[in-house]
């Protein structure tokens, strides 16, 4: 007997993004299945009012209602729309979570999963601009802004559009394994895996608020071309035309991280795009990336993903 394949229902409303809206539907919705040989998902979008709907500057046809949610292995809240979520789609989403249906949300989408009780005592993601403003509606959420995604187990939530896709791919990392989730993203010309590895919290690669001027962004930039060299916070200050402590206190403002986790960010994803895509030994990824030391390189690794690299470089290197 065929095993059934594995239902995901994306979740739609007026004036949604498009974005989180095209990644669901080109991941999970695209028949993937003859190119990659293996089952792929059954895809079905739904909405709490079975019509046409504008997504971004789409009309597009709707015909499945929340009802359609009950029978979701996973779902998706690609986004938050112009109105705000029915009684009735709450209830289906808080339904469908205490069943154990995988919840996933891509950027605002998170707030409807907040609302609907899901993320209450979580960690949670969404995009950074909205921390202040989701923090005071949903205090039960324990949200992380610094991270390009959280995986939580049974809920999984993400930041910006961008990050949406980071997610998408490590879903289908963990369902399908490395090797497919590889593929698509080299079709997506996407990065297969971006800084985090195994790690359930994957720190964003340069996320600099606006306000923070554009010679903090102009430094980061700048380091992030010599991760090979040292690079004291004393240069990227004078960069700046700060002192340490200015610049310590300004990007601690804009990243929500301290320099020396951003350029440990910066090494480790480094690190793991040699490994996945070069036949560079073990010593010259470590001296590339930054460490110095085959050790160092080692050393953090295991701290901050839990693996070694070679075992990184088995299981994520690309054919």
């Amino acid at each position: 007997m065929t095993a059934r394949p594995h239902r995901v229902v994306c979740v739609l409303s007026d004036g949604m993004s498009s974005i989180g809206v095209a990644i669901a539907n080109d991941l999970f919705g695209a028949p993937w299945e003859a190119a990659l040989g293996v089952p792929w998902y059954s895809y079905r979008a739904c909405s709490a009012d079975p019509s046409p709907i504008r997504i971004g500057v789409l009309r597009t046809e709707v015909t499945h209602g929340v009802s359609a949610l009950s029978r979701a292995d996973t779902v998706i809240v690609p986004g938050r729309g112009h109105r705000p979520p029915t009684p009735e789609l709450l209830a289906a989403l808080g339904r469908a979570y205490r069943r154990g249906a995988r919840m996933v949300s891509f950027c605002t989408g998170a707030y409807i999963l907040a609302e609907a009780g899901v993320l209450d005592g979580r960690p949670a993601a969404t995009l950074w601009t909205h921390a202040d403003r989701f923090r005071k509606r949903f205090p039960a959420v324990n949200l992380n802004p610094s991270v390009l995604y959280v995986d939580d187990g049974q809920v999984l939530t993400s930041a910006g559009n961008s990050a949406a896709a980071d997610l998408a791919l490590h879903i289908l990392r963990a369902d399908h394994g490395a090797a497919i989730a590889n593929r698509v993203a080299r079709q997506m010309v996407a990065p297969p895996h971006r800084a985090g590895g195994q790690a359930q919290y994957v720190e964003t690669p340069v996320s600099t608020d606006l306000q923070a001027g554009e010679r903090l962004g102009a430094a980061l930039e700048w380091a992030a071309q010599r991760l090979d060299q040292p690079l004291p916070v004393s240069a990227l200050a004078a960069r700046c035309s700060l002192s340490q402590r200015q610049f310590t206190r300004q990007f601690r403002d804009a990243t929500g991280t301290t320099p020396h986790q951003w350029l440990l960010t910066q090494r480790l994803a480094l690190a793991q795009r040699l490994l996945e895509t070069t036949d560079k030994p073990v010593d010259q990824v470590a001296a590339s990336a930054g460490f110095g030391t085959p050790a160092a390189l080692r050393l953090h690794f295991r701290k901050a993903l839990a693996i070694s690299p070679a075992q990184y470089r088995r299981t994520f290197r690309a054919p």
